[in-house]
């Protein structure tokens, strides 16, 4: 009895510390996204080449994040950054640099376009909201979640 008490304890002790860490990453909606992208079209002709990003207004939280990675893979990201309250800043927006979109919120979060994942100085470890990408061939694509 006594050892099943203290498995029990320590897997609430374990659950209860990962929810700290990212405690602060909830702040994103489950926004419907439904969205049909052909890259023959002039708005998402950039997505025809590897390592160009567009951005679409009007879809997920604050828009979302279109990335060509290579010839098999796009990427499809929610355009708010997870790190922030919803809020006129917290849009991401394009750094200039590569793959890296930045927050317009005094911390300047950013992040890359390639992993999801946040770059230096961030100041939550939050990652950006996947789309799920369909290919539908002849350069269409679904994006959904």
């Amino acid at each position: 009895m006594k050892k099943l008490i203290i498995i029990l304890s320590l897997i609430v002790i374990s659950c209860g510390s990962d929810d700290n860490i990212n405690s602060n990453c909830n702040f994103l909606f489950d926004a419907g996204v439904n969205l049909t992208v052909n890259t023959n079209l002039p708005q998402f002709n950039q997505l025809q080449f590897n390592g160009n990003g567009v951005y679409v207004a009007n879809q997920g939280n604050n828009g979302v994040w279109l990335w060509r990675l290579n010839s098999s893979t796009l990427y499809a990201w929610d355009a708010a950054d997870p790190s922030h309250a919803p809020a006129a800043c917290s849009t991401l927006t394009d750094s200039g640099t590569g793959d890296i979109v930045v927050c317009g919120c005094d911390d300047a979060n950013q992040y890359s376009l390639s992993t999801g994942v946040g770059l230096d100085g961030n100041t939550q470890p939050c990652t950006l909201q996947p789309y799920r990408v369909d290919d539908l061939g002849n350069g269409q694509y679904l994006v959904s979640n």
